[in-house]
């Protein structure tokens, strides 16, 4: 059981803190990689059959694993993790003020078909859901 944050840029990792100070208090053991979907594509799809392969993720016969995305602007990582995986995806993205969160949201919000990516705007919410999930 884990949660696996995947954030597009450094410039995230004060988001990703707020998460991750949520997902200890729960127990939820979790790894963090930077990883953009623009920009290192492959390390992203590497990172997804590396996890989902890992025999730590299973718990008998299913794995538990939650992905926690963290990009902001153009939101390509969620909907490439989620394209790419069977696991749960959480994006949380980063906002900067109100004015970023009205032109950014959309790019989270909308997926493509086939692609289910759950939008979590509240970082500790998005960690509390992860635990939800994994622990149910």
């Amino acid at each position: 059981m884990k949660a696996i944050l995947i954030l597009g840029s450094e410039v995230d990792q004060p988001h990703a803190e707020k998460i991750t100070a949520e997902l200890e208090k729960l127990e939820i053991p979790f790894e963090i990689t930077v990883a953009s979907a623009h920009k290192n594509t492959r390390e992203v799809l590497a990172l997804i059959e590396k996890n989902e392969s890992d025999p730590s993720t299973s718990s008998g016969q299913e794995k538990k694993l939650v992905y926690i995305t963290i990009a902001g602007r153009s939101n390509a990582l969620s909907g490439v993790v989620a394209a790419n995986s069977t696991k749960p995806v959480l994006a949380c993205p980063p906002f900067k003020d109100k004015d970023d969160y009205l032109v950014n949201i959309h790019s989270t919000l909308q997926m493509p078909s086939n692609t289910p990516v759950l939008t979590v705007i509240d970082p500790v919410n998005c960690a509390q859901a992860a635990a939800r999930i994994l622990k149910n």
